[in-house]
């Protein structure tokens, strides 16, 4: 006994000095924020002052110094993004996290983001600015991976580090162009809903507006289960370690409708929420430029920015840019599909994926004219159902450098404007202001339209000549608004209207959004920051109250208890509001999920209803099909010999989910209060694996929003007792150019993506509460609040 108390003793001691060693060494991975620094490739010293946000302002004697100098701190806190980033679109993920990432890895490696970026590259004028400064940028980034700390994630992983190229920048814009598309999840499904059951069943989704008479018509064919491809993608997307983009909020306000007369543009991107969160701010001042830009990681100019002179943000578009077309194949010769010139070869190309402790994967991609055939690069499909996926990014000449350095680097409106043309892909809102009163909203992406005959929505046909006919239209056909009379643009990924009475196919979201901020837009004309600051977190839906409308109006309160009488009483007294003291929202989603469970998953079985639920098209078809009480959706096809109405299948939802929150929040409706489960954590890749969780994740949070209200804090609707929030405001910004040293932001989490650094989460109080803080762009201020690091010449 007395030799294992001197063991557990000794144990303990051991246990502590390698804790004490360990923290030790934790703290020498901290970015450095202060003092010197050595740095090749600059021209005379420059001066780093970093903020009380982490934010660096970066005063440099050129451009081309400010960014080697921008690579180099942009790499101190975020080379571990970085390397998850510049991974993915080339497959190359499994070498660090092994066979767990093969899927997503033999998807990526045969969409041909890579092969595009190879070409991108190769075209990019090497004199050019654009060229240089990214160039500049990579170089501080090289130097930090050689002479700086490394980060803890990648000590890990084991991972061997690779200097940065341009190659990697173009794919980390691949990939986050990719993540916008939503086609890849809705085209197959709604083509199952049609050849399964017939055209009426899609009349409640809200894509009525963009198909002809003739299609409207019924059609049922052979069921091909092309679900499984949305499954597939969804899977990936949801499994990968960084975030997609998913929706946004931006308006800008003339002087018109400023109590100061100066414009004021406010934006939120919406993009699943993560830890490290997306953007990284940077304030760069030099001789002949100044920019306070918000950059994704691993990439030299900023997709969010502004100065004193202009600002832009931007939206997803949301149009349609991913078709996928079914090849048909030759009997005789399976090597071949036909065209309407006759049969044509596929082209087939091998690519290894290495993957980390285990063997290479030898990976055949096979293409038609189309494109890639997914069907072969995705697990659990039928390799011999060949569909091939066509995306305007990849098919089309890739300038996406040069549209970011040039919205970066604009004079004017004009110039601004004229460089929306070259990004093809993916589509963007893009919202500017600036300080003379120009406001505007531009759409990029290249835009098409297609035979009347054919519907892209849907899985096309590759073999018959019309469905792959592209109609490529002129730039000044997108949709946009520039210094329109009315005095303020807005986005929110809604439908925009009809152009020469063409309406543009895509993937919009509900227009709740766009009805909220065009409502309280519309009657003000004395807008100030602080009212625009509370308005970005305003949480009031704008149909919800009519959806409530629609979904008691069936129940009979005498067949009700006496929690379902108060819940019910709760409802229809709503305002629909979602703050954390709310309690109508939770009952709300709560019977949301019972409803759409029983309308849906009888047709569609339990994985692709949940499937279902996480696409726009769901929350576009809520508010339509409640007040359709003959929506063929309603019944129940498994019941045979009964119809189910409308009425019995609201009662009984509702009842349901009454019964469901009871089980989970106790019997006192009082209780059952927004805040206790609407919550949000964010998740590093990392803390996926709960030992490490508390160390990197950051949260849980209770949190106001919802689903579709500017304060968009989306979720996936459930009957968990706790919601978890995916995604939402990847940042808020405010711009006054009445107050232009003084515009407000916030991010979800910090600046940084070092979990021992300051800056890591101390912002995620600002944020989860609708707070904010400056962006400073005042010299005297910065110096005055901020640590300074230096950078000099290395001789």
């Amino acid at each position: 006994m007395k030799y294992f108390k001197k063991f557990i003793y000794i144990l303990l001691i051991l246990i502590v000095v390698i804790a004490i060693a360990f923290f030790g060494y934790l703290q020498t991975t901290k970015p450095k924020y202060e003092g010197e620094v050595s740095l090749t490739n600059i021209s005379k010293s420059t001066t780093v002052y970093f903020d009380d946000y982490g934010v660096p302002h970066i005063y440099a004697a050129t451009q081309k110094d400010a960014m080697t100098t921008l690579g180099y701190v942009h790499a101190q806190d975020r080379l571990w993004q970085m390397e998850l980033l510049r991974r993915i679109a080339p497959g190359r993920l499994s070498e660090i996290f092994g066979g767990a990432a093969l899927k997503t890895d033999k998807f990526f490696t045969g969409i041909g983001i890579d092969e595009n970026s190879t070409t991108a590259v190769s075209q990019l004028d090497k004199n050019s600015p654009t060229y240089i400064l990214a160039q500049a940028y990579l170089k501080g980034i090289n130097q930090y991976i050689a002479e700086g700390d490394t980060p803890i994630e990648i000590r890990l992983l084991g991972i061997e580090q690779e200097n940065f190229t341009l190659k990697d920048v173009y794919n980390i814009f691949g990939f986050m162009s990719f993540s916008f598309a939503m086609a890849q999840k809705t085209d197959p499904l709604l083509t199952d809903i049609r050849d399964r059951f017939g055209m009426e069943y899609l009349k409640d989704f809200g894509i009525q507006g963009e198909l002809s008479t003739q299609q409207l018509k019924s059609f049922k064919g052979k069921y091909a289960a092309y679900s499984e491809i949305s499954k597939s993608v969804a899977n990936l997307l949801e499994a990968s370690p960084v975030p997609a983009f998913i929706g946004s909020n931006s308006w800008v306000i003339g002087g018109e409708k400023t109590k100061s007369g100066k414009v004021i543009l406010a934006n939120d991107p919406h993009i699943m929420h993560s830890q490290p969160g997306t953007w990284y701010e940077a304030h760069i001042v030099c001789p002949d430029y100044e920019i306070y830009g918000y950059y994704i990681a691993g990439t030299p100019f900023p997709l969010l920015g502004h100065n004193h002179n202009y600002a832009y943000g931007l939206t997803m578009f949301e149009n349609d840019d991913v078709d996928f077309f079914q090849e048909a194949e030759n009997p005789n010769n399976p090597k071949q599909y036909k065209t309407q010139e006759g049969y044509k070869n596929y082209t087939y190309k091998q690519k290894t994926i290495k993957v980390k402790d285990s063997i290479d994967v030898k990976l055949n991609v096979k293409t038609s004219k189309h494109g890639p055939i997914i069907t072969g690069l995705l697990d659990g499909l039928k390799t011999d159902k060949s569909v091939a996926m066509h995306w305007i990014y990849t098919q089309q000449k890739n300038q996406i450098l040069d549209a970011v350095y040039a919205l970066s680097h604009a004079k004017n409106l004009e110039s601004f404007h004229k460089n929306i043309e070259l990004i093809h892909a993916p589509g963007l809102n893009i919202m500017y202001g600036d300080a003379k009163g120009n406001i505007a909203w531009i759409t990029s992406g290249k835009l098409y339209k297609v035979d009347k005959s054919v519907n892209t929505n849907f899985i096309l046909n590759g073999a018959n000549g019309i469905d792959d006919k592209k109609e490529f239209l002129a730039f000044t056909k997108n949709p946009q608004a520039i210094n329109p009379p009315w005095h303020y643009v807005y986005s929110s990924n809604n439908q925009p209207s009809p152009i020469d009475g063409y309406l543009y196919p895509g993937y919009y979201l509900p227009k709740d959004r766009a009805t909220r901020i065009d409502s309280l837009l519309k009657p003000k004309n004395d807008w100030t920051k602080e009212d625009v600051s509370k308005m970005i977190v305003d949480n009031t839906s704008a149909t919800a109250q009519t959806i409530v409308g629609n979904m008691t109006k069936p129940i009979n309160p005498a067949k009700l208890s006496k929690i379902e009488k108060d819940a019910l009483n709760v409802l229809q007294t709503w305002k629909a509001t979602h703050n954390l003291e709310d309690i109508a929202p939770t009952i709300y989603n709560k019977w949301l999920y019972f409803y759409l469970k029983a309308t849906l998953e009888d047709e569609f079985g339990e994985e692709n209803f949940k499937l279902l639920l996480s696409t726009h098209i769901v929350k576009q078809m809520i508010e339509a099909q409640t007040q359709n009480a003959n929506s063929p959706w309603w019944d129940n096809i498994n019941t045979k010999g009964k119809k189910e109405t409308q009425s019995e299948v609201l009662t009984k939802s509702f009842k349901e989910a009454i019964a469901s929150l009871e089980k989970q929040l106790g019997n006192e409706v009082e209780q059952w209060t927004w805040g206790k489960v609407h919550q949000v954590t964010f998740q590093h890749p990392i803390g996926k694996v709960k030992m490490f969780s508390k160390f990197f994740n950051v949260g849980s949070f209770p949190i106001a929003g919802s689903n579709e209200v500017i304060d968009n804090q989306l979720f996936i609707y459930t009957d968990d007792a706790v919601i978890p929030v995916k995604g939402g405001p990847s940042t808020r910004r405010i711009i006054d150019f009445s107050d232009i040293e003084n515009s407000l932001s916030v991010l979800p989490t910090g600046q940084s993506g070092n979990p021992m650094s300051k800056y890591y989460k101390d912002q995620a109080a600002l944020f989860v509460n609708g707070k904010f803080r400056k962006m400073k762009l005042n010299k005297k201020e910065i110096e005055a609040t901020s640590t300074k690091l230096v950078f000099k010449p290395k001789k």
